[in-house]
């Protein structure tokens, strides 16, 4: 670290965060009354140490889960709705289907369908309630409602029943999201009660959901805070996080707006050390809109992201008890070696660095951002194997993860105050770099190993050749284009808008399906989604011809994006 970076980091403590911390495991922060609350609080705990904010107040389309229960053979057992189920307080009642799905092993199978959809399984469940291993998750409920479900009941892997959202719809809808719109009932409940409903299920029993939910707009607060830089003030590193939670939600997500509290006022008080500046916002509508905030923020102020947000750094659930490891860490490839040299410096820890997931407030992919940090440290996988924890979205593992039992014991001052100088130091390391710290290459070999999985998949049945051979070109200008920053015969300013313009071509490229400045749905999206299908063509034994015409699209679409790329380093490099 250098003198400035030092100095800054010493002046980060854990006094102001911890406070805010214990204050909002006092109140629930679900419906936007309570959220616009806590909102309140941050943005005057920020006047106090005179940092300037600005307080937006966008109208939000938000689904508030109440009370659910589900009843068969004369019990009840207990519930909870996902965001988004449909209003069923009347109840509905159907033949309960058991389909048994896998839970979840690691993180990215919690964003994944469950079971292969057939003909059979149609057959099996339309008309029905279907109960089925996993969180009421978008991959869970509208795979079921496709195929015809008029109910769907997920079994959570242990004895506590988890909030959630079941909506694939990405924020606010638009008119084309509508239709995505869940239409069916959906229920959470703990493993030894799904274990009694799959017994009613094998006998051809009944059940009755219940559900109480209130759905509609509802004007919620978002603090903003700009600090300016001193050199490239336009210019910013992007840091946000959300502030609405399940229940008081201290793991998942007071101790993020806790760091980012404290962010906000060391560098506020320094900011006549940044030579980029950094924007911070705290996010409503996270749990109750599928990211309904961050979405808002990403379509009101499109261009100027576009324009000129040099990175973007998500903060969910930092400084949990016995975190001591950064694994399942999302970064796009392009930052990881940046990220590692700043957790190695201030945690003394290697990262094991993982694609991000179409999740947690990444509303940016089709702006195109490079991104890094999303959950950030981590109990290790030998600890929660002794103490039986299965995977979980967030709090560092701790299943506490949106229940009621997310409370202050879940929170650790000293992992806190380390993880606030990781999101510092990477924020601040970012802002003040002469070059901005990513590399393409790395990003470029990602998309070769990519494309040769893809290959071996296909087999005969489809080349890839071309793809191959234009990341290759890409690579190789990449090369020159690193060698002349190096040696200083391209100038600061001119790499800087080369790296920063190839997150715009190649970010959504590798991230998104729709057109730019459109959300995709909130399911997994592979790796160069435009050839994906490569690897699916084993399923499409009935259907090649459609699937090959699907990957020459698909490869046109990539190869131009690759040479839209390269030709743009030669444009700004000449």
């Amino acid at each position: 670290m250098n003198q400035i970076e030092t100095e800054i980091l010493s002046a980060a403590t854990v006094d102001e965060p911890w406070a805010l911390v214990e204050s909002f495991s006092t109140f629930k922060r679900e419906h936007p009354t309570d959220v616009n609350r806590g909102m309140d609080e941050v943005v005057q705990r920020l006047r106090k140490h005179g940092v300037e904010v600005t307080v937006h107040e966008p109208s939000l389309y938000l689904s508030l889960p109440g009370a659910a229960r589900v009843e068969a053979e004369g019990k009840s057992f207990r519930a909870k709705p996902p965001a988004y189920s449909v209003d069923a307080r009347k109840g509905i009642s159907g033949e309960l289907v058991y389909v048994g799905a896998r839970h979840n092993a690691m993180i990215t199978d919690m964003f994944e369908q469950k079971v292969d959809t057939t003909e059979e399984l149609a057959n099996r469940v339309r008309g029905k309630i279907v109960i089925s291993e996993g969180f009421a998750s978008p991959g869970l409920v509208s795979q079921f409602e496709e195929i015809g479900a008029i109910g769907v009941i997920g079994i959570n892997p242990g004895v506590d029943v988890h909030w959630g959202i079941c909506t694939t719809i990405w924020g606010t809808p638009d008119l084309d999201d509508l239709p995505r719109k869940p239409k069916i009932a959906a229920v959470a409940v703990n493993q030894p009660d799904g274990e009694a409903l799959i017994e009613i299920a094998e006998k051809g029993g009944k059940v009755t959901l219940f559900t109480e939910m209130e759905e509609g707009w509802f004007t919620s607060k978002l603090p903003e805070v700009f600090i300016p830089g001193t050199e490239e003030p336009e210019k910013y590193v992007f840091l946000h996080g959300h502030l609405d939670s399940w229940d008081v939600g201290v793991g998942d997500n007071a101790t993020g707006d806790a760091t980012m509290l404290e962010i906000a006022r060391v560098l506020w008080a320094n900011r006549g050390k940044l030579k980029r500046s950094v924007r911070i916002c705290w996010w409503p509508g996270h749990s109750t809109g599928r990211y309904a905030g961050s979405t808002w923020f990403s379509d009101a102020f499109a261009l100027d992201l576009e324009e000129n947000a040099v990175a973007q750094v998500n903060c969910d659930s930092p400084g949990c008890r016995w975190a001591s490891e950064f694994i399942n860490l999302c970064r796009m490839s392009e930052t990881e070696t940046f990220l590692a040299e700043v957790i190695e410096e201030v945690a003394g820890k290697a990262i094991e660095g993982e694609r991000p997931h179409r999740a947690g407030d990444y509303s940016f992919n089709n702006i195109g951002i490079s991104s890094y940090l999303m959950l950030s440290s981590t109990m290790p996988d030998v600890l929660r194997e002794e103490k039986g924890y299965y995977t979980v979205g967030g709090c560092g593992g701790n299943i506490a993860w949106h229940t009621e039992n997310d409370t202050l014991e879940i929170a650790d001052k000293d992992i806190l105050l380390r993880d606030i100088k990781v999101y510092l130091l990477a924020v601040l390391r970012n802002a003040n770099a002469t070059i901005l710290p990513f590399d393409w290459r790395a990003t470029t070999k990602e998309f070769t190993e990519t494309i040769d999985d893809y290959q071996a998949e296909a087999g005969d049945r489809f080349d890839l050749s071309a793809s191959k051979k234009a990341v290759a070109e890409l690579s190789s200008a990449l090369e020159d284009f690193y060698a002349g920053v190096e040696a200083g015969k391209i100038a600061p300013k001119v790499a800087n808008q080369v790296i920063q313009d190839l997150a715009r071509i190649l970010v959504p490229i590798n991230f998104t399906r729709v057109p730019r400045f459109h959300h995709d749905p909130a399911l997994t999206i592979p790796a160069l989604p435009s050839i994906a299908i490569a690897a699916e063509l084993d399923s499409h034994a009935d259907t090649l011809g459609f699937a090959k015409t699907q990957l020459v699209r698909g490869q046109n679409q990539l190869i131009s994006a690759l040479r839209q790329a390269r030709r743009h380093i030669a444009i700004l490099t000449a």
